[in-house]
């Protein structure tokens, strides 16, 4: 009889593109997530919380930068007999599922409905440095209103957002475009109802903070070289037709009357260009009287990312301060969220338009951000420590633990092997514990514990003189009943 093979040992290793988090990770994340649900309610947003598992069908074609429905997705057929069960996928971002719940509920939601949500979502795509397949995202929409003050109030609240985590004033801009001019300038160039041209005028324009206002000239036109020596196409638009779309990539001015009358002139006679203009004009004014100024939004027509999703206005929140790349090169840090105005994506279910506009914040970017400017990422506290000289007395133990939780003081038991005490210290430093306490039988003899202050005792052993050793004591003798005082005053000292 052959000898069965043993089945190889699964790897302990996370799949591509997904990774682990641990405790200050994750408690970052969440305090980060509480503080924007907080500026989300305090604008009179409600929460919704969604399935993280859609049909198919009701996604539908609307991921970014894909050609085909079901690419970038994480996508299963369901069990049927007769092979026809639902196609079912992980949500790909908050704004389907949305859609898909307002249809289904509409009798019963308020109109306006202004809801946010919060979770993490998958993407089928490539992982690279910096780029997950699972991720964070933050949503807040308003669903059932075409006023422009739903979203001037959007671009408000992502202002206040990001101030209130930690970017402050002049660290960040919004920055905001509207489709409606875009499509003005498809107008003035004359390509009429030429999908295919049109389309490839905005995979174009989409390149414009890559290649430059030369790069595009050359990409509308005949092609170009890029930056590997590669000859790519281009669009075969004469220089005529192509102004318009340089008049409107450039037409960002030193104040926003003059960017006004510079979009003014790219649309040329375009009703839809100038019904755009008008609701640019209409948020600048709503802002301006709610007291936010150019130095947190502006009106930027070299917006152009997510052009081809969005019905009307368009923004985008950059961090404009300075990091490091990998490498070491400077680079600004660049867009943390995104958002717009999509008055198609209920018409799918309901057939009938239905306006919409909404924002979603890149949580682990903004995480990133406040790390690489060193607001964030210190070593986060762990729980005090009560070490076990006598496992016997682990009852005695376990009265302390519950004397430092009910004074609301995080606290554990130490339940390993109690037999070397230099591992329970070991134990302590390594869950970066603030406070170890300690009873042996001769301080339970006398009514006594001692408490070893672990922040300053490293400080000590560190830096001090002997003297300043003595001077400074980083263990102290209290009676038993003075446990949760004296741990009280200690983590009061470190957090001073």
């Amino acid at each position: 009889m052959a000898k069965q093979k043993k089945a190889p040992r699964p790897k302990a290793e996370a799949p591509k593109g997904f990774q682990d988090y641990f405790g200050a990770e994750v408690t970052e994340r969440a305090e980060m997530l509480h503080q924007i649900a907080g500026v989300y309610h305090r604008y009179g947003f409600e929460a919704l919380e969604s399935s993280g598992v859609e049909t198919v069908e009701a996604l539908g074609k609307f991921l970014p930068d894909v050609d085909r429905p079901n690419e970038g997705v994480f996508a299963w057929q369901e069990f049927d007999e007769n092979d026809k069960g639902d196609w079912m996928a992980l949500r790909y971002d908050l704004t389907a599922p949305l859609a898909r719940v307002y249809a289904q509920h509409r009798n019963d939601l308020p109109t306006p409905y202004r809801r946010y949500a919060m979770g993490p979502v998958w993407r089928n795509e490539k992982p690279g440095p910096g780029r997950f397949r699972q991720f964070y995202q933050c949503d807040a929409d308003t669903v059932g209103t075409a006023s422009m003050a739903a979203d001037a109030e959007i671009c408000a609240m992502l202002s206040d957002t990001l101030e209130t985590v930690g970017i402050p004033r002049g660290d960040y801009l919004v920055r905001v475009n509207n489709r409606k001019v875009l499509n003005g300038v498809l107008e003035a160039m004359g390509l009429g109802d030429d999908q295919a041209a049109r389309d490839n005028v905005l995979r174009t324009i989409d390149k414009f903070d890559k290649v430059g206002e030369q790069g595009v000239r050359e990409l509308l036109g005949k092609g170009r070289l890029d930056a590997s020596g590669a000859y790519i196409d281009g669009v075969g638009l004469s220089e005529d037709q192509a102004e318009p779309v340089i008049a409107f990539l450039t037409s960002k001015a030193t104040d926003v009357a003059t960017t006004f009358e510079n979009l003014r002139g790219a649309v040329g006679g375009s009703v839809v260009g100038a019904e755009g203009i008008a609701e640019l004009e209409q948020i600048g004014d709503l802002l301006a009287a709610g007291g936010y100024g150019a130095d947190r939004i502006e009106i930027d027509p070299s917006v152009v990312r997510g052009l081809g999703y969005y019905t009307g206005p368009v923004f985008e929140a950059e961090l404009t301060f300075e990091i490091f790349d990998e490498k070491g090169r400077k680079r600004q840090f660049g867009s943390v969220a995104g958002g717009g105005r999509y008055d198609d994506l209920v018409k799918r279910f309901t057939g009938q338009a239905v306006p919409a506009t909404g924002v979603s914040i890149g949580v682990d970017r903004l995480l990133a951000a406040l790390h690489a400017k060193g607001r964030m990422g210190g070593v986060s506290a762990g729980p005090v420590v009560v070490t076990v000289m006598d496992r016997d007395r682990m009852a005695d133990y376990q009265t302390m633990v519950a004397d430092l939780r009910n004074a609301g003081i995080r606290a554990e038991v130490y339940l390993g092997n109690p037999k070397n005490f230099g591992n329970q210290l070991k134990y302590a430093d390594k869950r970066n514990s603030p406070v170890a306490v300690i009873e042996g039988g001769d301080e339970k003899e006398r009514g006594v514990i001692q408490i070893k202050d672990l922040i300053l005792g490293a400080k000590i052993a560190q830096n001090a003189t002997l003297e300043e050793w003595k001077e400074r004591p980083s263990q102290f003798e209290v009676p038993r009943d003075q446990l949760v005082a004296k741990v009280r005053e200690i983590l009061a000292g470190q957090d001073s």
